[in-house]
């Protein structure tokens, strides 16, 4: 044994008679193995109809943090794109949601989340992350109803970025198309033309996107021609906007002249 302690000279010995026993060990754990094997196979009908459920439980919630996660992830991009173009505004804006929608067929119109509290008045254009959505008819203490531009009603006036060219568009009550009216046939505009605030009138900014010609089309005889424009802005689909303050110009207040020195001069 001090031999085999100090030289490990049985190794080889024990090894083989390790060998020998794994099967012997094997049936000695056979029965139980069994055992546990056959009872397996006779699992009732109710545990395998709870386990289901909890399993369909357990795909429910995961598909209602999958859906939870999507909505986020969207909602994310609509913010970054609403970042990336109020960046480029010279005006203040603030962000507001669209909480309902006017189910008035014939009238365009949504309502947002930002009223007479936050400073909203009549007026004040609307924008999403693509451009001019429409502008501010009504406020109340905290919500605001929105006029769209794609409202039989509503009218902007516009230029044609790449020559100036100034006209009309109108709403006709579509949400994925505008009217350009009163252009002559022989102006200068192209399909793909992009068409943007003027300005003019005062009610919106210059230079906010609000559609992009698609089609241009004449009459025999007629002075105009039609010309039909897609709107930049998402009128069906956004829901996150942005409410433009427009900067005014204050006048320069005047010196205090003291009373004195008013006195001296007369």
């Amino acid at each position: 044994m001090a031999a085999d302690g100090r030289f490990d000279k049985l190794a080889p010995v024990r090894s083989v008679i390790a060998t020998g026993l794994g099967p012997v060990y094997w049936l000695g754990n056979a029965p139980y193995r069994f055992s546990d094997w056959f009872s397996g196979l006779f699992v009732s009908r109710d545990d395998l109809q709870q386990e289901n459920e909890e399993l369909k439980t357990r795909l429910l919630i995961l598909e209602r943090r999958a859906l939870k996660y999507a909505a986020l992830a969207s909602e994310n991009n609509e913010l970054r794109r609403l970042l990336n173009s109020s960046e480029v505004l010279d005006d203040r804006v603030i962000v507001g949601e669209v909480v309902a929608v006017s189910p008035d067929p014939f009238s365009h119109e949504v309502v947002i989340n930002k009223g007479s509290n936050d400073g909203v008045t009549t007026g004040q254009a609307v924008l999403d992350a693509e451009g001019l959505l429409g502008q501010v008819i009504q406020t109340s203490q905290f919500t605001s109803r929105v006029l769209l531009v794609s409202d039989s009603s509503h009218a902007v006036p516009v230029e044609v970025v790449r020559n100036g060219l100034r006209s009309i568009l109108l709403g006709n009550g579509e949400t994925d198309e505008l009217e350009l009216v009163h252009v002559p046939d022989t102006a200068d505009i192209r399909e793909g033309d992009m068409l943007v605030s003027s300005g003019l009138g005062g009610r919106f900014p210059r230079g906010y996107p609000v559609a992009e010609v698609s089609s241009i089309s004449k009459e025999p005889g007629e002075p105009f021609v039609d010309i039909v424009a897609v709107p930049k802005a998402r009128l069906n689909q956004s829901r996150l906007v942005l409410v433009v303050f427009q900067q005014k110009d204050e006048p320069a207040e005047a010196p205090l002249v003291p009373l004195g020195e008013v006195e001296e001069q007369n």
